[in-house]
């Protein structure tokens, strides 16, 4: 994975380019578009944090990821991990999306977490390989019809 890729936050100056980024046209299906996961991160400011992934100045990706977000909104079970991951296509498979994971990892483990989630659209072609060879495991819930699962972030693997 090159040393090169860092997050920044998405601010006024870099707004036009996290928007930019899109994926292929076959996983559009299992991924909203940056400008949705900007509005839903404007409505949710106390637990959204999109960031832009760059490849030294190059933009290659989004994520966004829910920190300590009330999860079935009763106040008992507050969860943090990731939201939303696009990366562009001209970027996937050179480490983009693990660094986007190990990056909401290292934020969750900073706030004092030992467990991150994640949610997919479940399907041919999907995301589930990919957060599975990472380690995530089914939860067995549902989240608005997407799968949950789950990384245990005390153990090193």
């Amino acid at each position: 994975m090159p040393e090169s890729f860092r997050l920044a936050p998405v601010t006024p100056a870099n707004v036009e380019t996290a928007i930019a980024v899109k994926v292929r046209p076959d996983q559009e299906q299992f991924v909203s578009p940056v400008a949705k996961s900007l509005a839903e991160a404007y409505v949710h400011p106390g637990v959204a944090w999109p960031r832009l992934i760059f490849d030294g100045d190059r933009p290659v990706g989004f994520l966004m990821a829910f920190l300590d977000i009330d999860w079935d909104g009763k106040g008992v079970d507050f969860r943090s991990g990731l939201w939303r991951l696009n990366v562009s296509p001209d970027a996937q498979g050179r480490g983009v999306g693990r660094f986007a994971v190990e990056s909401v990892a290292a934020e969750v483990r900073r706030r004092g977490g030992t467990r991150m989630y994640v949610t997919w659209e479940p399907g041919e072609g999907g995301p589930e390989g990919f957060y599975r060879k990472l380690g995530f495991q089914l939860t067995g819930e549902k989240s608005g019809g997407q799968t949950v699962g789950v990384l245990d972030l005390t153990n090193p693997s």
